[in-house]
């Protein structure tokens, strides 16, 4: 097991020094920089800015600057933007906030869509089944920007039950609603993957030796049958742990929750170059990272994967 995870982690780390490399060469390329406006500034003026942030170095220095300073004191710099504030300080304010509701969300989806998908299943033909495939089918064209407002209209503006937007320090009151919208099409997800994974494992002839003995039926779908059935639900979280991460700019506009999504945008509408690194560089490690936790859970729960 320790030679499979190295194994990834030689594999994580040329592909994150790739990311931060491709992301720089965009910045550069991009036209205009975060200092021009519509009223142009004097050369020197542009002169002494350019050489306070260090931008008058050749690129190839910056690069490297820039690589060292993630590498070794998980510096991203200062923002452009905002003074007197480095993008490792509004990732730290945003990030948690994102994270709370991105790990609710990533907990709901999983559990309720695998519960949904065994139900219907085991349920197969049954009124069970063909509800619970409605619903799915319905949920997963529904995008987010669709469902926010909506849960914003009935449980808040209709109902009076729960804020429609803010954080109040991570008040599960506040929590509740983005968790919902951002769950909506992922729990949908994940009970068609697991429906469909079940159905096959039941199938099987090792479930009907099991049957043939006796075995009850909830014995057979909990030892038996659930955990090769969640091989390909554990192929679909890791794009399910990145999109809960990074629909949070979707999240943070209707709900104003303060999270990294909304830093993102104003960083891009902005021209922030060094925040809007930053927080890419963020997405792409987590994708990185989740991609290879995901690896460690399919090894675990398929042993021949590791040979």
């Amino acid at each position: 097991m320790i030679r499979f995870i190295l194994r990834r982690l030689a594999i994580a780390i040329p592909t994150l020094l790739a990311l931060i490399v491709v992301s720089f060469i965009l910045m550069k390329v991009a036209p205009g920089n975060p200092f021009t406006g519509e009223k142009t500034l004097p050369k020197e003026v542009m002169a002494n800015i350019m050489a306070r942030y260090g931008l008058d170095k050749p690129e190839w220095q910056q690069l490297l600057d820039y690589i060292s300073n993630i590498v070794l004191h998980f510096d991203f710099g200062p923002s452009f933007k905002y003074k007197d504030r480095s993008v490792t300080e509004i990732i730290a304010q945003g990030f948690p906030v994102t994270f709370t509701y991105g790990m609710w969300t990533f907990v709901v989806s999983t559990v309720l869509g695998v519960f949904v998908g065994v139900l219907a299943a085991v349920r197969q033909n049954s009124w069970v089944d063909y509800l619970s495939l409605g619903i799915t089918i319905g949920a997963q064209v529904v995008p987010v920007y669709v469902v926010a407002p909506l849960l914003v209209l009935i449980f808040t503006l209709w109902l009076g039950w729960l804020p429609g937007g803010g954080w109040n320090g991570g008040h599960w009151s506040n929590v509740i609603l983005p968790v919902v919208a951002l769950s909506f099409s992922l729990v949908a997800s994940v009970a068609r993957i697991m429906r469909s994974s079940m159905l096959e494992v039941l199938g099987s002839n090792y479930i009907r030796t099991a049957r043939a003995k006796g075995i009850p039926g909830y014995k057979i779908i909990l030892r038996h049958a659930l955990r090769p059935a969640l091989l390909p639900v554990v192929t679909y979280l890791a794009p399910m742990l990145v999109y809960v991460i990074t629909g949070s700019v979707i999240i943070d506009m209707y709900f104003s929750t303060g999270g990294i999504g909304s830093a993102f945008v104003n960083s891009a509408l902005n021209r922030d170059y060094s925040t809007a690194m930053g927080i890419t560089i963020l997405y792409g490690t987590l994708t990185i990272a989740g991609n290879l936790l995901v690896d460690l859970i399919y090894a675990w729960i398929d042993p021949k994967i590791r040979l």
